[in-house]
């Protein structure tokens, strides 16, 4: 374990890969626990299709930074899908479904439409360590602290918006900004964490962790703390499987976390004496 440890980081790349993707699981387990228990688990899958999206729109007009293309439209798909579940007709999961596919098929004509794009749309779909340059380590390193700082500043009021919502506007939190900032946060997250997990898997950095330490864990802040030493644990152990067994970071990263769920939910089903 330690000479594949030590092998590892001997590459430059890998090295940029577990830094950066240690700080992205650490933002989407905090975020993630919020987003599970507001039920809007999976608005990380609908915004990740829509960054596809945008990432291949990149790729096809030869934008060097796709990240500045791709970060503002899911920032916008984020608050949209906040919007249609709030005020509209269309609301929870047919609003993330609606947008989801959409983005999905959007981003699927314009590879079709595109020449030389297939081993690049692999990448995103699917993650790839290789994509990670000094300067993507730079920014996304940076962006993840100020998630991370915002989280933290704004803790108080987040647990009171996903707590309870109509307790937190009866003693005057402004709600609606509270759950804009945790629509940015999450929108930056996910972005962050394509490039490592690809748009198919991102999903699973917010939502394993989050239902893993709810197992197992009652208080709010014992499940925050649990979920992001779970998320960076599995993170780390699947860039080890991924390097030894030479298969996909992202599907061996997604393989730790389901392992580390089924044993917290056995161990939860012994301690309720076999009850499910």
């Amino acid at each position: 374990m330690i000479e594949i440890l030590h092998e590892m980081l001997s590459f430059p790349f890998l090295r940029r890969a577990m830094l950066v993707g240690l700080m992205v699981s650490l933002c989407a387990a905090l975020l993630g626990v919020n987003l599970v228990l507001k039920r809007y688990a999976m608005i990380g899958t609908s915004l990740s299709h829509v960054g596809f999206a945008a990432m291949v729109s990149a790729m096809a007009i030869d934008v060097v930074d796709d990240l500045a293309i791709t970060m503002p439209i899911v920032i916008l798909a984020a608050f949209l899908l906040l919007r249609l579940n709030d005020n509209s007709k269309i609301k929870g999961d047919s609003a993330v479904a609606l947008i989801s596919t959409s983005s999905l098929a959007i981003g699927v004509i314009i590879v079709d439409r595109t020449t030389g794009l297939n081993t690049d749309t692999c990448n995103v779909m699917f993650g790839s360590i290789l994509v990670m340059t000094r300067a993507d380590v730079q920014l996304s390193v940076g962006l993840s602290i100020a998630v991370l700082a915002l989280f933290v500043i704004f803790y108080k009021k987040l647990f009171a918006v996903t707590y309870d919502e109509t307790f937190a506007k009866a003693t005057g939190t402004k709600v609606e900004v509270y759950k804009s900032i945790l629509a940015l946060l999450t929108a930056v997250t996910v972005v962050l964490g394509m490039r490592m997990m690809g748009a198919l898997l991102i999903t699973s950095l917010t939502v394993f962790p989050a239902l893993s330490a709810m197992r197992l864990c009652k208080r709010f802040l014992t499940v925050v703390v649990v979920a992001a030493v779970i998320s960076m644990l599995c993170f780390f152990i699947g860039m080890v499987l991924s390097y030894h067994f030479e298969i996909s970071p992202g599907a061996s990263v997604v393989a730790a976390n389901l392992a580390v769920f089924l044993l917290f939910s056995g161990v939860a089903f012994a301690r309720q004496g076999g009850r499910i």
